[in-house]
């Protein structure tokens, strides 16, 4: 069986991103190891370890990697996170201070409101529609 298991994400710091991903988003910290060059391997799950792809939050090493930072995908939706309760997760969002760049809007895929990270990539919050 073949997965997409990890994406990376390109961030200003690790300490920051850590803490947007687990006490806003409620992201997990799976992983966060030293590595010789002064780097650092830092993992967060939006669920359990086998639910599909983890981010892998990359401090940007040089001007290049760094001015990615915040538009990794040319300032278009390039996240999805799925939830099972669009409300609540909305709610419990909101609350910690994440920036929502629409109302939530009923699409017949499903619930969904796009709204951006710390460093401006755009993410959709969606719960897929039943069939």
């Amino acid at each position: 069986m073949r997965r997409i298991a990890l994406v990376t994400l390109v961030v200003d710091d690790y300490d920051e991103a850590i803490r947007f991903y687990t006490d806003a988003l409620g992201f997990r910290l799976a992983e966060d190891t030293p590595r010789p060059d002064g780097s650092r391997w830092v993992v967060v799950e939006a669920g359990p370890a086998d639910a599909g792809a983890a981010l892998l939050l990359a401090r940007g090493k040089d001007d290049a990697q760094r001015a990615r930072v915040g538009d990794q995908t040319g300032g278009r939706v390039g996240f999805f996170l799925h939830t099972d309760d669009f409300a609540r997760d909305h709610a419990r969002m909101l609350a910690a201070g994440v920036t929502f760049l629409e109302t939530p809007r009923h699409e017949p895929y499903g619930t969904v409101a796009v709204f951006q990270d710390l460093y401006g990539n755009r993410w959709d919050l969606l719960q897929p529609a039943t069939s």
